[in-house]
């Protein structure tokens, strides 16, 4: 618990394509009144999400070249600009995974500059989304050594779709992929506190999840708690909502 009060942020998600307008203001609600550090949404969401916030301290992401990435890095550096534009801190964009596969390091790494350029132009962070579950060991190593070359601040483990226990495995062979020279963030779907905790004791400075009004009172009512020790809390499942 140490390790969570001390350096995780946790992310709100709602990137689900058919999320409504109505939805983003109970999202924009439930980081609010849980004091969330961040709230990712779709490109077409960061416009009304960035006027919702205004006056808080919620920092916002938009997702990039979303969900498989196969977008040419022009298509995602213009995503990039018009979410910077309308309001979104932080980027996470989708690496191009064929071109990983294919040996194609440069491709891959042009890509990613093109977003992170674009992010850090604005003063804001960016983060590559390298899709663990698919990716074998060697092409995730390869994924965060060009993401730390391309001067991005964290790499995430997948678009936020795995299971805990599977983001927790991910997370936990990226943390160890990149050692200090990364962030790491866990996206996947958290039910229950003590999932939280097994992904930061795996290595993840970030949580991104579907928060559920339950869980995000349990979560940040543990981060607040002055006794909190490291040891590990008992599991209460709670429902979440999809994101």
């Amino acid at each position: 618990m140490t390790a969570l009060r001390r350096t995780a942020r946790l992310e709100h998600r709602l990137t689900r394509p058919n999320a409504s307008l109505t939805e983003l203001a109970a999202a924009v609600g439930l980081v609010v009144e849980h004091q969330l550090a961040m709230l990712a949404v779709s490109p077409w969401l960061v416009k009304p999400a960035a006027h919702l916030l205004a006056g808080t301290a919620v920092r916002l992401t938009a997702v990039i070249g979303y969900p498989h990435g196969g977008q040419v890095a022009a298509v995602k550096a213009f995503e990039a600009s018009k979410a910077l534009e309308h309001g979104a801190t932080q980027l996470d964009f989708v690496l191009n995974a064929g071109a990983l596969v294919s040996g194609d390091d440069e491709a891959v790494l042009n890509d990613m500059l093109a977003v992170v350029e674009m992010a850090h132009s604005a003063l804001a962070l960016s983060g590559v989304i390298v899709q663990a579950g698919p990716l074998s060991e060697e092409l995730m190593r390869r994924a965060s050594r060009l993401a730390a070359r391309a001067g991005a601040d964290y790499v995430v483990t997948s678009t936020g779709e795995d299971p805990a226990a599977v983001t927790i495995e991910q997370a936990k062979f990226l943390h160890r992929a990149v050692g200090e020279q990364l962030e790491v963030k866990a996206a996947g779907t958290f039910t229950d506190l003590a999932q939280v905790a097994d992904a930061v004791a795996a290595g993840a400075g970030r949580i991104s999840t579907s928060f559920s009004a339950e869980l995000a009172a349990r979560v940040t009512a543990w981060l607040r708690e002055p006794r909190a020790t490291a040891a590990t809390p008992p599991r209460v499942d709670v429902a979440a909502t999809a994101g």
